[in-house]
């Protein structure tokens, strides 16, 4: 996975904290991982474009060749575990920070491996996180369930390969939500059956379910 640093989102930083990223991505034993670690998740908790960007980042930096991936994994763990359990106070503070922290989380998941497989230390984390996107509170905010969808489109295959228990239950959870639960908006409504019959479907759509949601979407 070549990538210059230009094609990484890093421009809204400030010089000095660009160049320690490059030098972070060039050659991470030369830099402070506790630092850079620091620095991804802050930025990631405000800026939504970054958060979609940082699992990329982070897998440069873990899969680099000069060894130091695993003390680079373990801040990062730290600092997630940090911000899982303050989950119910950044929602409460702040819903875009919340999603933020959903959509890094499962980045982060998407992307960084161990022996090709999912971080087994996240795999509850996250299925916690978007259990909780789908409580009846959560799927009244049209950007919870959006964030929840697009989640569950990226990682939802893979997560439902390692724990198919919770993922039935986070789906009975939807389906309830989906035709019982009053007050939902018609988004909301279009995003939840596009996933049920996304899930349904293998974790495909068929074309024509494609360019029914989509089409309706784009309305």
């Amino acid at each position: 996975m070549e990538n210059s640093n230009e094609d990484y989102k890093i421009q809204s930083f400030d010089q000095d904290t660009q160049m320690l990223l490059k030098t972070a991505l060039k050659d991470p034993s030369s830099v402070n991982l506790d630092k850079v670690s620091n620095i991804i998740v802050d930025q990631s908790l405000k800026d939504q474009v970054f958060s979609k960007e940082a699992g990329r980042i982070c897998y440069t930096i873990a899969e680099a060749k000069q060894n130091n991936g695993n003390v680079f994994r373990r801040n990062l763990l730290n600092r997630l575990q940090q911000e899982f359990k303050d989950r119910e106070e950044t929602r409460g503070r702040s819903l875009q920070e919340w999603v933020c922290f959903v959509t890094f989380i499962c980045n982060i998941y998407d992307y960084l491996k161990v022996n090709n497989m999912p971080m087994a230390a996240l795999v509850h984390p996250v299925y916690d996180c978007l259990m909780r996107l789908s409580q009846p509170d959560a799927l009244m905010n049209e950007e919870e369930v959006d964030c929840l969808v697009l989640q569950l489109h990226r990682i939802g295959e893979q997560l439902e390969k390692v724990n198919s228990q919770r993922m039935d239950e986070l789906f009975f959870l939807l389906r309830d939500g989906f035709l019982l639960q009053e007050g939902l908006s018609s988004m909301a409504r279009l995003l939840l059956l596009e996933i049920l019959e996304f899930r349904a479907g293998g974790w495909v759509l068929s074309s024509t379910a494609h360019k029914y949601y989509y089409s309706e979407i784009a309305d």
